[in-house]
Order: C-alpha cells, then sequence, then structure tokens
C-alpha cells in the first residue's frame, strides 16, 4: 500500500496510532472523524499491509537500570551479500544490540547498544562483537546524553507534500 494510495483518513489514523497507540478504537474513530467499525477496519488494513509494524511500551532504559548507550560503527572485512546477511542475523541474537542499521559509505553497519554499565559493554565489545566472524573493525562512541527521539515518521511534511503534490 503506498502513500499515494493511502487516503487523507489513514494517514490521520496512522499518525494518531503513532502519537499514541494505547488510545481506544472509539477515542481513534473519535479524533480521525469515523465511527468505531470502518475505523477498526481500516486499523487491521494497514497492520495487514505492514505499515502498523506493531505496538510497544516506550520505556526508559536508564530509568530501567541501563546506563550505558553505546552506537557501534562496524566494519565488516566481506561485504558479500551472505556476509552481511549473517552479520544482521548475528545482531538479532545479541540482547544488548536494540538496533541494527546496514550503511552505505565508510562503514558497514551501525549498532545503538545498551548495557547496565560500561563493564557489561566492554565485554560485550571484546568477547562478541569484535570476537565475531567477519568483523574487521569496530568504532564505538558513547552517549552522553540524548536530545531527540521520536519514533516513526513527521506526518505534517508528508500532508504538506502531497498538498503541494496535488
Amino acid at each position: 500500500m503506498a502513500t499515494t494510495r493511502l487516503d487523507p483518513i489513514d494517514r490521520k489514523i496512522l499518525a494518531e496510532l503513532q502519537a499514541d497507540g494505547r488510545m481506544t478504537n472509539v477515542e481513534l474513530a473519535k479524533r480521525v472523524g469515523i465511527s468505531a467499525p470502518p475505523c477498526l477496519r481500516r486499523v487491521r488494513t494497514l497492520e495487514e499491509a505492514g505499515l502498523i509494524r506493531g505496538y510497544h511500551a516506550d520505556v526508559d532504559p536508564r530509568e530501567l537500570g541501563f546506563e550505558v548507550q553505546v552506537f557501534a560503527n562496524v566494519g565488516l572485512q566481506s561485504q558479500a551479500e551472505a556476509d552481511l546477511t549473517a552479520f544482521e542475523t548475528r545482531c538479532r541474537d545479541w540482547p544488548l544490540v536494540r538496533e541494527c542499521h546496514m550503511l552505505n559509505g565508510e562503514v558497514d553497519f551501525i549498532l545503538k547498544c545498551v548495557a547496565p554499565d560500561l563493564s557489561t559493554f566492554q565485554r560485550f565489545l571484546t568477547e562478541e562483537l569484535t570476537a565475531a566472524s567477519n568483523v574487521a573493525s569496530v568504532k564505538t562512541a558513547l552517549v552522553i546524553r540524548g536530545a531527540k527521539d521520536e519514533p516513526g515518521v513527521p506526518f505534517d511534511i508528508l500532508e504538506a507534500r502531497l498538498a503541494r503534490d496535488a
């Protein structure tokens, strides 16, 4: 379901759920200006199309004892597709790795990692990440503080673009 095939109601549903995924269907329907049954059908269609991938609580890692957040830039020895896929699969198995993105440029992957303390991250770095097959280099950056962490996409930009292109 391409963006151009989404009508304004679908986009409003996505924007509202992105802002608050816990609201009831009745509240969502009220906010987007339709009745509850068609709203629920639309939400299910958006879920089935993969536009809504899930619903998650936004937990505070530091309040839960995960004091360390690190971005790790990883370079691989081989960029053959099988090796890239193998590294991605390995990242999914590491609990400290919360995000893994393949990049274009000087590094192959950037990983967002969390750990309860520096020694736990250091152990992961030396015993797991740098020891993994095909890993040629790892450069890390310790997060001092975060200034912004917004989920999803900026729907106001999308709406402005669609209005301009109409």
